[in-house]
């Protein structure tokens, strides 16, 4: 008799609006393959961040740079969701994924800058029931996410925080230099 395998896919969903996609984004997607084991990465690119100012580049620029970005990595894929999800927000979009394919184990990737504002995202508490967080050490937010709202809230088998090698950029950076 052939067992058969009961072994969910381990898929990362990495969202945000990437503007632009940089190699900040692909070095936590390479640490989170490695590291979770995961059989793939979706970046899901979304319109706005509802506690960020409007976007500089375009939804269709910024989809177009981060598939050139992710061209040489088999694991990554890069999607937009948010007119099939009809919403913004996080929670929605997991659900979405989740009632899609329920075969799935998902985690959720997340900048410490983000985890420290994670309480005021919308059925914040709820995220974890769709997917295990993954946070990633960030320069100068290691103690506000550690110390922030959401780690203490959220029970410790809900959450990872993942230190190493930080790439100090950010796409708010870029642009202060690439904007004439």
């Amino acid at each position: 008799m052939h067992k058969i395998s009961k072994k969910k896919i381990k898929v990362g969903i990495l969202g945000g609006t990437f503007d632009p996609p940089h190699i900040g984004h692909l070095h936590i997607s390479d640490v989170g393959i490695k590291k979770l084991k995961l059989n793939k990465l979706i970046w899901i690119v979304t319109k706005k961040n509802p506690l960020k100012q409007k976007p500089y580049l375009s939804v269709k620029t910024r989809i177009k740079l981060s598939k050139q970005i992710i061209k040489n990595k088999k694991k990554i894929f890069v999607q937009y969701l948010e007119d099939k999800v009809k919403s913004k927000n996080t929670f929605n979009l997991l659900s979405y994924i989740k009632r899609k394919n329920r075969k799935i184990e998902l985690y959720f990737l997340i900048g410490a800058d983000n985890f420290v504002r994670f309480h005021k995202w919308n059925n914040w508490k709820k995220i974890p029931k769709l997917a295990k967080i993954i946070v990633f050490s960030r320069q100068n937010y290691s103690i506000k996410a550690l110390s922030s709202v959401a780690s203490k809230k959220l029970e410790k088998k809900d959450w990872l925080y993942i230190t190493g090698k930080k790439v100090n950029i950010s796409s708010s950076l870029i642009r202060k230099f690439s904007i004439t």
